[in-house]
């Protein structure tokens, strides 16, 4: 069996199948995560390397190649040995491990879940509940904060949980999708710029930079004509527009955009300087001309990651088609 026999899209009803999986039942916690056993084998992995080559950028750049092409391979060889046992089989793994990377429907769970705390007046909860969705220090956050915070994930996200996924499922299937989430994954453990990470992980980071350049970019178009089904040519033209000029406002070379198009969109005012590790990153501002989040807010957000959410996936079964043909 040749190589290029694993590089093939998903079936044309695996995708639907996988996204409707993902609206339905979200990310139940009682059920194995391939992205926890990732996490494991990043950790496990990750010592032997470093021991292995002195030299941290090369140590780090040989790891993440290893952790990318093993989970590519593994996959791979997975799905095709279902595929010869059984087609059902094997187009239900496939269905499983591509819902698996898509997560639209937590997403917008654990956002409604902090708008329901603020609306109820626990901010202290809500603040609990966003701590364990993002990487910043969020002690001192007020409301306000706390549902600019929960928007710019909702947005940022996006990206990563929904339309990159998508994408390398319509390219390779679930072999590349699952490839994708490991570099994700590898991003958010080891894609630091700190004294351990910044050059151990900095093969990581670029990996993952490079892998949603283009899913970035293109979701700019998504979120506009879903702002334009939902609410009108106005708020598909501010997305565009505040895309355009604030999207490269970031310090991330790929999160700045469809946190610009979801200000524009929502006319609210996004990102801004926060504390990291108690260190102070002075980020400017995307959205400048609008006004400040609300926790009104964080419903719409999800409404229109959930409205793009639908027309991404539709599309993706579109080029699935014709591809097909």
């Amino acid at each position: 069996m040749s190589l290029f026999a694993f590089i093939e899209p998903a079936q044309w009803y695996v995708l639907p199948a996988a996204f409707g999986l993902d609206l339905l039942v979200g990310d139940p916690r009682f059920l194995p995560h391939p992205v926890r056993w990732m996490g494991r084998a990043i950790e496990a992995c990750e010592p032997r390397f470093r021991r292995l080559f002195e030299n941290e950028l090369l140590a780090g750049t040989l790891f993440a190649a290893f952790m990318i092409a093993g989970c590519w391979g593994l996959t791979a060889l997975v799905t095709q040995m279902a595929h010869r046992m059984n087609p059902v089989l094997g187009s239900g793994l496939e269905t499983v491990l591509i819902f698996y990377c898509l997560s639209a429907r937590s997403l917008s769970a654990a956002a409604m879940q902090i708008h329901r705390l603020l609306k109820r007046g626990r901010v202290d909860a809500a603040r609990r509940e966003l701590s364990m969705i993002v990487g910043r220090d969020v002690d001192r956050y007020r409301a306000d904060d706390i549902a600019r915070a929960a928007v710019e994930t909702v947005a940022e996200n996006f990206v990563d949980g929904v339309l990159s996924p998508l994408i390398f499922a319509v390219l390779g299937g679930a072999p590349l999708a699952m490839a994708y989430k490991m570099v994700n994954t590898l991003d958010s453990m080891v894609g630091y710029d700190n004294p351990r990470y910044r050059l151990f992980g900095r093969a990581a980071a670029r990996m993952d930079d490079a892998a949603n350049f283009i899913p970035a970019r293109l979701s700019v178009l998504i979120i506009a004509l879903t702002a334009w089904l939902l609410s009108g040519s106005k708020g598909a033209g501010r997305a565009m527009g505040t895309a355009w000029r604030e999207g490269a406002h970031h310090s991330s070379p790929n999160a700045g955009y469809p946190e610009a198009a979801f200000a524009g969109a929502l006319a609210v005012k996004l990102n801004g300087p926060n504390y990291y590790g108690g260190i102070l990153i002075d980020k400017p501002y995307i959205g400048v001309n609008f006004i400040a989040v609300r926790p009104s807010d964080i419903p719409k957000a999800c409404e229109l990651m959930l409205g793009a959410t639908l027309l991404a996936a539709a599309l993706a079964w579109m080029a699935i088609l014709l591809m097909t043909i």
